[in-house]
């Protein structure tokens, strides 16, 4: 099929025509079984994951394929590779990722399958554990479905993700209470530590989430939701039983790559720390892009260092848009905040206008840090 025709397809069609590509998956896993090579393949079907997301996703976003545009498309933790290669008989571009320690079969199954079907999907062996780098500069779509919760470290996986894929679907199971059922911690972000074994006797379980761990987990790794759902034991679930299991499937969005187009840091800004924020100087400004918006606006979210405000007392940040002034605010205590405001002038949607701040004070360069410190950026943009 061609890929400009899948792009236009509704994800209920997508789902009929996966149903109908299992059929042909499970044929040449009997024909490889004929002729003697046993493999214990992955026991869940994953484009059963279709269906879910018939019931996930709204609106435009329905026509899933359309968000990769002309980028590869990621399956990561691929298990046996069913989804990679039902995407490639769509006609997309599809790299297949896992880890053959982890793997139900050590990559054996999707080798073969590969083999079989006589595809160019481009298998590729990573520990999502390690400082892991992905194979494509750029992706437009990643699955990463019911991996999350058997990673040591998912927050660096989400954000490493989030620096390479601009759109992810992604299911990992949650739990509304703990493993007594005797706490709730649906609307705590917190996670629950899987005992060895604990689950489904899989040792490589770890993380469970309640859903508010999930999505601020997701907020705090570069990821905003666009679609979300709850399935399985939505009323009381917990992070190890059988009966008491919960997955979340949600389409994400990255906000790094949204942003990369969108700003250009100009002046006074250190260098990038932790994937996640900079510090900046007494003055620092960025070019910025003015997006459709009736009341377009500029939010700057940063951190106010504890010992700046020991040292230095109150801060306050004055701005400009182009030469125009915005008005200034105090901030008296360390911790995050938010500088917010209506642009001053209305400028067309995609112009570019550049951001002056000041701050009223700032650290020194000193024994410690040779650098002046003003405050710690973690985003900037105009909304």
């Amino acid at each position: 099929m061609r890929l400009a025709e899948a792009r236009q397809l509704d994800i209920a069609e997508l789902n009929r025509r996966a149903q109908l590509f299992q059929h042909r998956l499970d044929a040449v896993k009997q024909q490889i079984a004929r002729r003697g090579r046993q493999i214990a393949w992955y026991p869940y079907r994953s484009l059963s994951a279709l269906a879910i997301l018939e019931k996930l996703l709204t609106g435009e976003r329905r026509r899933l394929l359309e968000l990769a545009g002309d980028d590869p498309v990621l399956d990561l933790g691929c298990a046996d590779g069913e989804l990679a290669f039902f995407l490639e008989s769509l006609g997309c571009s599809v790299h297949a990722v896992d880890y053959a320690e982890t793997n139900s079969n050590g990559m054996e199954g999707v080798r073969a399958l590969k083999q079989e079907l006589g595809s160019s999907v481009e298998i590729l062996g990573v520990d999502l554990d390690s400082q892991f780098t992905l194979p494509g500069q750029r992706y437009g779509l990643a699955f990463f479905l019911g991996t999350l919760y058997h990673l040591k470290n998912p927050y660096y996986a989400l954000e490493a993700l989030a620096e390479r894929a601009r759109y992810c679907v992604l299911s990992t199971r949650i739990a509304a209470y703990d493993a007594d059922r005797r706490t709730l911690i649906r609307h705590l972000p917190v996670a629950y530590l899987l005992r060895e074994g604990e689950a489904n006797q899989d040792w490589t379980n770890y993380w469970v989430f309640s859903e508010a761990g999930l999505r601020l987990l997701l907020e705090r790794t570069g990821w905003e939701v666009l679609d979300f759902l709850r399935v399985g034991n939505t009323s009381c679930s917990d992070p190890a039983s059988a009966e008491g299991d919960e997955r979340a499937f949600c389409l994400l969005k990255s906000l790094p790559l949204e942003r990369a187009g969108l700003i250009e840091l100009l002046r006074g800004w250190h260098a990038v720390e932790y994937r996640s924020w900079r510090w900046t100087e007494k003055h620092f400004s960025a070019g910025l892009v003015v997006p459709a918006s009736m009341r377009p606006r500029l939010k700057l979210r940063f951190f106010l260092a504890e010992s700046l405000v020991q040292r230095l007392g109150p801060l306050t940040i004055s701005a400009s848009v182009n030469g125009q002034p915005l008005a200034p605010e105090t901030y008296s205590s360390a911790g995050e905040h938010a500088y917010v405001r209506h642009l001053p002038a209305a400028w067309p949607a995609g112009s570019r206008v550049v951001v002056d701040f000041h701050l009223s004070a700032a650290l020194p360069p000193d024994e410690s840090d040779p650098r002046e410190r003003g405050i710690i950026v973690t985003s900037l943009l105009i909304e």
